[in-house]
């Protein structure tokens, strides 16, 4: 995939709205399902601590927290 169809892809995560109670039950608005090029993909947020071992002890503190962007291929879910 070359540059300009990543920035398009993280462009549509960024602006994604489109959360309801299938993709997003928890409301925390850190997953999407966005489609590009006719390809479907799913995006997830992930809250890491500063060494990437373990979930963050607290995902809103940057001190403590390094937030991981993955994007998939409906079909690798």
């Amino acid at each position: 995939m070359d540059a300009e169809a990543i920035a398009q892809i993280l462009d549509a995560v960024r602006s994604y709205d489109q959360f309801d109670e299938c993709i997003d039950p928890h409301g925390e608005h850190d997953m999407g399902r966005i489609t590009f090029g006719g390809e479907e993909y799913y995006w997830k947020i992930d809250h890491y601590d500063r060494n990437l071992d373990f979930h963050s002890p607290d995902p809103g503190d940057p001190e403590v927290t390094v937030h991981v962007l993955t994007i998939m291929g409906v079909d690798e879910y």
